[in-house]
């Protein structure tokens, strides 16, 4: 047994690795197995096998780990800025000046420009502000049916949330697992982390019935935006950042000092029917937190 282990132990004199002997007999395994882990061990001269050349990477590197920090938390912003005018009750609130992170979500940033400048064919002006809560504000957005469909059909563009959105939302997740909604940041919703799954179906086809799936309630269009009032993570898991609040965040408080509708998630009521699926439930939490102002968008455009 000693012998065993002194030929395990012993180094080879033109390498820092340890050489394992060239044959071992079964017998000779089962007793140095339980055995092995202790040689292995940070007490022994040799290195710990257990350590991760990844973590030695991390470690001796904090310098690209400050530039990839620095990087989530400040991206560059694109020479033109998105502006939005603001009113309440039909007075004027002010200009919300929006820099845009054209380099860092390029789909999302043209997605929200085309939109503030009405290159769509259709944009945010007359359109309204539905949610006020302590940590942001969102805007309605424009609807994906009737006459801003039409209109936005006529320059070709997709009021759908396409998936190319959704990926790049998934990017920027991977790449900034950190807040990225923090105070005075701009997003764009592309998911609704709350929607359920489809529903499989049963349907005849050429005389045959297949299983298909049928989708429950409407995804995000990729139009409602929100304004973050403080750092809001709650928003991660929905909207892809596009850009941030230059000038008028004043504004946005003004915005957010707007009488909502209250919240009554908490009441058994309406737990009760949201757990049966009755849609009344479904019509009042829409109307949950929205302003009994009207808050709207009055002109929008972009600023070279």
């Amino acid at each position: 047994m000693n012998q065993l282990i002194q030929t395990l132990s012993k180094p080879n004199p033109n390498s820092s690795i340890l050489v394992p002997p060239r044959k071992l007999s079964r017998r000779a395994v089962a007793v140095v197995g339980p055995t092995l882990p202790l040689l292995l061990s940070p007490l022994s001269p040799f290195p710990s096998l257990a350590q991760s050349n990844g973590d030695d990477a991390i470690t001796a590197s904090p310098q690209l780990n400050q530039v990839v920090t620095d990087f989530c938390k400040d991206p560059p912003i694109s020479p033109k800025q998105a502006f939005l005018d603001v009113s309440i009750d039909g007075e004027p609130a002010g200009r919300i000046v929006i820099g845009l992170y054209g380099d860092t979500v390029p789909l999302g940033s043209s997605r929200f420009a085309g939109l503030v400048s009405g290159a769509t064919g259709i944009s945010y002006r007359r359109k309204e502000f539905i949610k006020i809560v302590p940590n942001y504000v969102q805007h309605a957005g424009v609807r994906s049916y009737g006459i801003d469909v039409e209109l936005a059909q006529r320059t070709g563009s997709d009021l759908s949330a396409s998936n190319s959105l959704v990926t790049e939302w998934d990017e920027t997740s991977k790449r900034c697992p950190s807040t990225k909604n923090v105070s005075g940041s701009v997003g764009i919703v592309v998911l609704d982390p709350n929607k359920p799954p489809p529903k499989p179906k049963l349907v005849a086809r050429q005389g045959r019935l297949e299983i298909d799936q049928e989708e429950v309630g409407l995804a995000p269009n990729g139009t409602e935006f929100t304004i973050a009032l403080k750092d809001a993570p709650e928003l991660d898991a929905s909207t892809l950042v596009v850009g941030k609040v230059l000038d008028g965040m004043d504004v946005v408080k003004k915005i957010a000092l707007v009488k909502t509708v209250k919240e009554n998630t908490s009441s058994p009521y309406f737990r009760v029917a949201k757990l049966i699926g009755d849609k009344r439930a479904v019509v009042a939490e829409r109307g949950f937190n929205r302003p009994y102002s009207k808050v709207l968008v009055t002109n929008s455009g972009l600023i070279d």
